[in-house]
């Protein structure tokens, strides 16, 4: 599972995912800085990891992580190959959620790919080109579709019925991911068409230093513009967040994230907005040789959760035993949980909630 940071050329993009990551994505000031997509292994700030720590005081200590790919900027014509269009919607459509950095300083020393600074006007523009490129999915689809349909196929004329409205909307500006559509219709009908305004998205607004703790009149513009989208906004001075990236030690990014007026870096909070739009979820395993937290996707069962760990835990899953983390954190010790009877065993059908701490018991 991974998202993308997407967005017009000169916005952020390589800055934003060079302070997610360690990896050095090139970064400056002219357009397609960016040409192949960089990819980043980032990992998932999560203060529940210390607090098992604290207590287990285990050997080694493993966050969850989040695969981030930053992917060249997008330009008007993309949906018809212009700039390095065709590449750019190759990239995006691998990607499972989207990242959307949207412009929202001014500065006039660094160039705009249209010459002002205009958020909304650089989101239709991205908006538009990936509705195209899902317009041609829709209408390849309904080419197919709507001659069985004509022979009397009930469910191919149910499928028709579902495209016919996502192609009424792409056509009069509106995503894929906008459209009310019944849950039976996008798990049968939209899902297999991977589009690519379907993709959940995140919009990171990047300001400057004096808008980093609160918002400005751009931002304020983008709220409103995506208010029916079900989407998010966050605000990122990505700026100021790559001058927190270049200390050294935890101790001078607190001291600096003190001075300018915040509690943590954005890109902490980016980080975990993103496990979220992907739908992603974090389970533990917390013993004296290791504390660790597992991805697994939201509604996962015990045995899959297990098989993340080992395929072979999933083949000859027995139990899990359980623990809720409140539970671990109160009783302080797993010990302490089980004389508590506070311990569960849960089986096959068991849905894995957020923070449980397991050990799965199996047999091969």
């Amino acid at each position: 599972m991974k998202a993308g940071i997407v967005g017009l050329p000169n916005v952020g993009k390589s800055t934003l995912f060079n302070c997610l990551s360690n990896a050095k994505a090139q970064s400056a000031n002219f357009p397609f800085c960016t040409i192949e997509p960089n990819i980043g292994v980032v990992n998932v700030p999560d203060p529940r990891l210390k607090q098992l720590e604290a207590l287990v005081q285990p050997e080694r200590v493993i966050p969850a992580t989040v695969e981030i790919v930053d992917i060249a900027g997008l330009v008007k014509g993309a949906s018809k190959g212009e700039g390095l269009g065709n590449q750019f919607l190759g990239n995006i459509r691998e990607t499972d959620a989207i990242l959307h950095v949207l412009r929202c300083f001014d500065n006039d020393n660094i160039v705009h790919v249209d010459g002002s600074v205009d958020p909304i006007r650089d989101k239709e523009t991205i908006d538009l080109e990936l509705q195209l490129k899902d317009l041609e999915t829709v209408e390849k689809r309904l080419d197919k579709v709507s001659r069985a349909a004509k022979t009397g196929n009930k469910e191919a004329q149910n499928e028709k019925n579902t495209l016919d409205k996502i192609r009424e909307a792409l056509l009069q500006g509106t995503s894929v991911r906008a459209v009310e559509l019944s849950d039976a219709e996008r798990e049968e009908f939209v899902t297999p068409l991977q589009f690519i305004t379907d993709k959940p998205v995140l919009y990171v607004c990047n300001v400057d230093e004096s808008s980093a703790s609160g918002t400005n009149t751009h931002v304020e513009r983008v709220k409103e513009a995506v208010a029916l989208e079900n989407a998010q906004v966050l605000v990122l001075a990505v700026g100021l967040e790559a001058d927190i990236a270049e200390l050294e030690t935890h101790e001078e990014q607190q001291l600096f994230l003190e001075d300018v007026g915040l509690d943590e870096p954005g890109s902490a909070k980016l980080i975990r907005k993103a496990y979220e739009l992907l739908r992603l979820e974090t389970y533990f395993t917390a013993g004296k040789k290791e504390v660790r937290a597992w991805t697994i996707p939201a509604g996962c069962t015990a045995p899959e959760a297990a098989g993340v760990i080992h395929t072979d835990f999933e083949k000859g899953f027995i139990r899990a035993e359980v623990i809720a983390f409140d539970d671990f954190i109160t009783y302080q010790s797993e010990q302490k949980v089980k004389e508590a009877g506070k311990m569960r065993v849960e089986g096959k059908e068991y849905v894995v909630k957020d923070g449980d701490v397991m050990h799965f018991r199996f047999n091969v």
